[in-house]
C-alpha cells in the first residue's frame, strides 16, 4: 500500500531535490502544498503518513508580513499533537522550533555555501552519522534554539544549533540536506539579490556545487534512508496499536 507525504512548499525551486527519490522508492506519493495559496485549514494534519515543510526566504515570525504563516505554524503545532512523522527542513526547521516553545532569530551575518557540520555525540550516533566529512549546504540568517525536549545533532562555526531531533518522529535540519546540486543554478538565479547583499560570488557556490555534489548526493540519499526506516517503523507501530 501507497504511503502519502504532503510537502509545504514555499517557493518552486526549494523543493524536495534529493528526498525526492528515496520516497518513491520507498513508495510514498507525494502532494506539494504552496501556503500562501492553499488553505492549509482544510488538511487534516494528522492524516499524511509523512509531513515535510521546507525552507524559503522569509522569518519564521515574518506572520505580519506574510499572515498564512498563523495557519502553517498551526499545521506544524497540529502535527506535533498528532505524534506523527515531521521533517523540517531551514524555515520548516524554525517553525517547528518555534511551534515548541524555542526561540528563532537572526545571527546577524548569512550562513550561505557549502560547509561541513561537527556532529554531537549524539548527532554521531543519529540518522546524520553519514554526514561527518561531507559538505552540506548552508543557506540562511536566522537560527533556533534548541526545543525543550529535544536532541542537539549538529553545529557549524557560524551557527551553534544545525539540527535536532524529537524522538524519532521529528527531524530538524537548518541546513539544506535536501539540495540537489545538479539544480543550483536554478537557486543562484532565484535567490540573486540575497547573494548579491551579501557579497557572495554565484561562481564560487557553482564551483563548490561541482566538486561536493557526488558525495554529497550519497551522504544525504543515506541520512534520508536512514530516517525513513525510523519513520516507517513507527507508523507501523502505532497502526498495530490502532492509533
Amino acid at each position: 500500500m501507497n504511503k502519502s507525504a504532503v510537502v509545504i512548499r514555499h517557493i518552486h525551486f526549494e523543493d524536495l531535490g534529493t528526498l525526492g527519490p528515496v520516497l518513491d522508492e520507498r513508495g510514498y506519493l507525494v502532494r506539494y502544498l504552496d501556503p500562501a495559496i492553499d488553505d492549509l485549514a482544510d488538511l487534516d494534519a494528522a492524516t499524511p503518513d509523512l509531513l515535510v515543510v521546507l525552507g524559503g526566504p522569509i522569518g519564521a515570525f515574518d506572520d505580519d508580513l506574510y499572515p498564512f504563516l498563523a495557519a502553517e505554524l498551526a499545521l506544524v503545532r497540529a502535527r506535533l499533537a498528532s505524534g506523527r512523522p515531521l521533517l523540517g527542513i531551514c524555515l520548516g526547521a524554525q517553525l517547528i522550533a518555534r511551534a515548541l516553545g524555542a526561540r528563532v532569530y537572526p545571527m546577524g551575518v548569512k550562513e550561505i555555501g557549502f560547509g561541513p557540520l561537527t556532529l554531537t555525540d549524539e548527532g554521531q550516533a543519529s540518522v546524520l552519522a553519514s554526514l561527518e566529512a561531507t559538505p552540506v549546504l548552508h543557506w540562511h540568517g536566522d537560527q533556533f534554539d534548541i526545543p525543550a525536549g529535544a536532541v542537539r545533532l549538529a553545529a557549524t562555526a557560524v551557527g551553534a544549533n544545525q539540527a535536532f531531533a524529537l524522538d524519532d518522529a521529528v527531524l530538524g535540519l537548518q541546513f539544506h540536506l535536501e539540495a540537489d546540486a545538479r539544480q543550483l543554478e536554478r537557486w543562484l538565479v532565484g535567490h540573486a539579490s540575497e547573494l548579491a547583499q551579501a557579497g557572495i560570488d554565484p561562481r564560487t557556490l557553482r564551483a563548490a556545487a561541482r566538486e561536493v555534489g557526488q558525495p554529497l548526493a550519497a551522504a544525504s540519499t543515506a541520512v534520508f534512508r536512514a530516517w525513513l526506516e525510523r519513520v516507517d517503523k513507527l507508523t507501523a507501530s502505532s497502526a498495530s496499536r490502532g492509533t
